[in-house]
């Protein structure tokens, strides 16, 4: 599944055309509003931090929901609407006013907002092609796709105006812009393996942040701008090496084993937090910058279903968050830290759907 990263499934120029702003114009749409979410008893209790919630979407995929500076917009990605791979729409936060942002071109991840301007960034191959990149063979286990035609743009929240922002074909994806709508910080292959990156606002003054062999992805900067928190798997073992390259030179990874790290927002003071043997992606880090909301299966000897937890930036005062779904993942905190937005499978009508709820946040 893409989405299980900040690709996950479900986590290239020409100026967008009038077709495709009308598209996105088309898309506008008053439903969707809002529903309480009934919890059972001993859920309801287990899920002490998370009060009120409620479902803002109701069909397809729909994951990675990510708030406007201000809260009162939510960016994120969905294969629904007719469309067959994702696409990046926004919506307010009760639900309503769902439009389409992105082209409908090839297959989109990791929006976000810039502050400071009416703008987002996004990925997208739509410049290798305008229809859906082939999804892997999982025959030989369970993979993400590092599709290498992933390039980085930026957009009018309109849709229109659409910027090319990285120049690499090896891969650039898992974006997301500092706090004072400076700087951008992603993953990228343009040196041969998965390392974070800064660059400029604008796509230019690109600078390394990490080294070491393996997966850096998945970053985002704390509330504050003074810090960086990703998910990353290092492989050690010989063997471990051998595969991951393997997988990399196929433009897949196997994400069975990630953990939490820490940087400055320069890219200096690296520190694992997390030592959890398991598959613990998605980190974002609370307004107070002393705990970290994420997504991992350590719950699950078969790896197969996903919760939220919160844990301490030193590592400790490890607590599950959400129980009573197969899938829980892609959490954000509002800026004032009083709201959290999240993806679930709960309350699923079909195989697959997934939904983005939003909850009061209770310490």
């Amino acid at each position: 599944m893409e989405r299980k990263g900040r690709l996950l499934d479900r986590r290239s120029i020409l100026k967008m055309g009038l077709g495709a702003a009308a598209l996105a114009a088309g898309c506008a749409s008053p439903r969707g509003s809002a529903r309480q979410v009934e919890r059972e008893p001993g859920i309801r209790e287990r899920e002490r931090h998370l009060a009120n919630p409620r479902q803002l979407t109701f069909g397809g995929q729909n994951a990675e929901a990510y708030f406007s500076p201000d809260g009162n917009q939510l960016i994120f990605q969905a294969s629904r609407d007719g469309f067959t791979c994702d696409q990046i729409f926004v919506m307010n936060p009760d639900g309503s006013g769902l439009r389409l942002l992105s082209t409908g071109k090839g297959r989109t991840t990791c929006s976000f907002f810039v502050p400071g301007e009416p703008r987002f960034i996004y990925a997208s191959t739509h410049l290798g092609s305008p229809a859906c990149p082939p999804r892997p063979d999982l025959s030989r286990g369970y993979v993400w796709p590092i599709y290498p035609h992933y390039e980085i743009f930026s957009a009018g929240l309109d849709g229109s105006d659409l910027r090319r922002l990285t120049y690499n074909w090896g891969y650039d994806a898992e974006g997301a812009v500092s706090p004072d709508g400076k700087t951008i910080v992603f993953t990228s292959l343009r040196e041969g393996d998965l390392d974070l990156y800064l660059m400029d606002i604008d796509g230019s003054n690109v600078r390394r942040l990490t080294e070491r062999l393996g997966y850096d992805g998945g970053p985002f900067f704390s509330w504050d701008g003074s810090t960086i928190v990703y998910r990353a798997w290092h492989p050690r073992a010989p063997s471990e090496v051998r595969e991951y390259r393997d997988l990399l030179a196929r433009h897949l990874v196997r994400p069975s084993k990630m953990e939490l790290f820490l940087m400055d927002a320069g890219g200096g003071n690296i520190r694992q937090v997390t030592d959890l043997g398991a598959a613990s992606f998605a980190p974002f880090l609370h307004p107070d910058g002393q705990r970290i909301i994420f997504s991992s299966n350590l719950h699950d000897p078969t790896g197969r279903t996903f919760a939220l937890y919160l844990i301490r930036a030193d590592g400790t005062h490890l607590e599950r968050i959400t129980y009573g779904e197969d899938f829980a993942s892609f959490p954000m905190f509002s800026r004032d830290g009083r709201l959290l937005v999240f993806a679930s499978q709960r309350n699923r009508q079909a195989p697959g759907e997934m939904n983005i709820f939003l909850a009061d946040w209770v310490d």
